[in-house]
């Protein structure tokens, strides 16, 4: 297949913007990237499972505005509540893997 020089990967965006990775704003804009995204996971699982907020805090021993935060990105989360929230409150099984 030939390659459209025309074209720009999101890689290559963040290369110009961040720098490569391994650069240090690189590697925060990774982490942060991460946050987000398991935010947006255990909103849309909880919507999937008909829950509000509350009653997913409820569930996982922690209560509603911290469930607002990790969801809307403004708070770091420890792995062990992280776990409570996907096992207790939403019923499912946290895996993780590793890239290198």
């Amino acid at each position: 297949m030939k390659k459209n020089k025309n074209l720009t990967t999101f890689d290559e965006l963040l290369d110009k913007k961040y720098g490569k990775r391994g650069h240090k704003p690189r590697e925060e804009w990774e982490q942060e990237f991460e946050a987000f995204k398991i935010g947006v996971l255990i909103e849309d699982a909880r919507k999937k499972l008909k829950m509000t907020q509350e009653e997913l805090a409820q569930k996982a021993g922690t209560n509603k505005s911290y469930i607002s935060r990790i969801e809307n990105d403004a708070s770091d989360i420890r792995l062990s509540t992280l776990m409570r929230i996907i096992n207790k409150g939403l019923g499912g099984k946290l895996t993780f893997s590793v890239k290198l």
